[in-house]
């Protein structure tokens, strides 16, 4: 089962117009390998923090 802050990070990247595809290549991770971390099928240390800082570095750059 994915960790609640997936699903929150999700919505917040909905909410910014900022697609997986845009994250995962901000993060240096294929798209499949990101969607494997949201959906709970891989839980590499620290990811929670570094999903969430690479999500406010796109948001700085689009402003939202």
């Amino acid at each position: 089962m994915p960790a609640v802050w997936t699903g929150d990070l999700v919505g917040e990247m909905h909410n910014a117009g900022i697609s997986a595809k845009d994250l995962a290549k901000e993060m240096g991770l294929t798209p499949a390998y990101l969607s494997m971390i949201l959906n709970g099928h891989r839980e590499p240390p620290g990811a929670e923090e570094k999903l969430r800082a690479a999500l406010e570095r796109l948001k700085e750059q689009k402003g939202a």
